[in-house]
């Protein structure tokens, strides 16, 4: 498979539905890969590989996914809004362990911290956000989960010139 096949699968289960994040009947990556794209777009990707092979690329389309992010940024108007959310690691669809196993997690290691949400504790990361009132995005910083929300906020802001509402945990 070729690297724009491999972004292809990523960006549909991204972005499928109505033009925002994540609205697959799908519970998680792997039920989409397995049941979506080997037995309905099979013809569509003839070089389609394992799903323990895709996995294992993934990684190599980080960046070229993150630029294709950027070109994708809507613009700046009037009213922005910002918010963080604790980020669920594919291809599980879960956090990226359990908080038992947070002894034992080796893949993330180093990177992923433990943090507390408004509902739960987590191990993993924080995706920030920032997007016009046409919910189109105008920039993106991923954190460790551990960050308090106010770090990223100067690098979000940079070059919007329009008033930014946000939780409480950004004040």
């Amino acid at each position: 498979m070729c690297l724009s096949e491999i972004m292809t699968i990523l960006i549909t289960f991204l972005w499928q539905g109505s033009g925002t994040i994540h609205q697959s009947a799908y519970r998680n990556f792997k039920a989409f890969y397995l049941e979506k794209v080997c037995v309905h777009w099979r013809l569509v990707f003839p070089g389609l590989v394992s799903y323990q092979r895709f996995v294992e690329w993934m990684p190599d389309v980080l960046f070229p996914l993150y630029a294709y992010l950027r070109h994708c940024f809507g613009s700046c108007t009037e009213v922005s809004f910002m918010d963080s959310t604790s980020l669920s690691a594919p291809p599980a669809g879960h956090k990226v362990c359990h908080n038992r196993r947070i002894p034992q997690h080796k893949v993330f290691q180093g990177s992923a911290q433990h943090a507390k949400t408004s509902v739960d504790w987590f191990f993993g990361f924080k995706f920030h956000l920032v997007v016009n009132d046409q919910g189109e995005l105008l920039n993106v910083a991923l954190t460790a989960g551990n960050v308090d929300d106010r770090a990223p906020v100067p690098q979000l802001l940079q070059g919007l010139m329009d008033s930014v509402f946000a939780d409480k945990g950004y004040v």
